[in-house]
C-alpha cells in the first residue's frame, strides 16, 4: 500500500477557496528566489492536471507580441483535455506580499490571453516571500 504522503495531490477544485488551499500546498513553505509564473490546467471534473508549468524568469511582464504567443499556447494545450477545462495562474516572487505594478501587469496580460483564446480562467494568485493570496478586482484596479 502507498504512503498517504506518497499519493499523487489531485484535490477537486471547484471554488476559489479549493484552488487557494491547492496553491499553498503546492507552493509552502513560502520563499522565492525569483520571480515565475506557474499555469495549473484544472480538468472538467475540478481535477488538476499531473504536471505544473512554471515559467522562470518572470521579472517583466510579456510584451503583446508575447502575450498573444502565449493566448495560442492555452489554446493548443488546452485542446488536449476533455471539454470544460480551466487555466489556474500563479505569480511567484520574493518579497513583501504588497501587490506591484508588475504582479497587476502579469495578471492583466494572462486573464486577457485567456479571454483572446476563449479558456477558461480561475482567479489568479500570488505567493511571496509572507504570504500566499488571490489577485481580486480591487488589486488589479489599483
Amino acid at each position: 500500500m502507498t504512503e498517504p504522503s506518497k499519493l499523487p495531490f489531485r484535490p477537486v477544485i471547484r471554488t476559489q477557496a479549493d484552488l487557494e488551499r491547492a496553491w499553498r500546498h503546492l507552493m509552502e513553505p513560502l520563499g522565492f528566489g525569483g520571480n515565475s509564473v506557474w499555469l495549473m490546467m484544472i480538468g472538467a471534473d475540478g481535477r488538476p492536471l499531473p504536471q505544473l508549468t512554471q515559467v522562470e524568469d518572470a521579472d517583466e511582464p510579456p510584451s503583446p507580441e508575447q502575450a498573444a504567443g502565449f493566448a495560442a499556447m492555452l489554446r493548443t494545450l488546452l485542446d488536449d483535455v476533455p471539454p470544460g477545462g480551466r487555466w489556474a495562474f500563479l505569480r511567484s516572487r520574493p518579497g513583501r506580499s504588497d501587490v506591484t505594478d508588475d504582479d497587476r501587469a502579469w495578471a492583466q496580460t494572462l486573464l486577457g490571453a485567456c479571454h483572446a483564446a476563449d479558456v477558461a480562467v480561475d482567479v489568479m494568485h500570488l505567493a511571496t516571500d509572507d504570504d500566499l493570496r488571490p489577485l481580486v478586482a480591487d488589486d488589479l484596479a489599483a
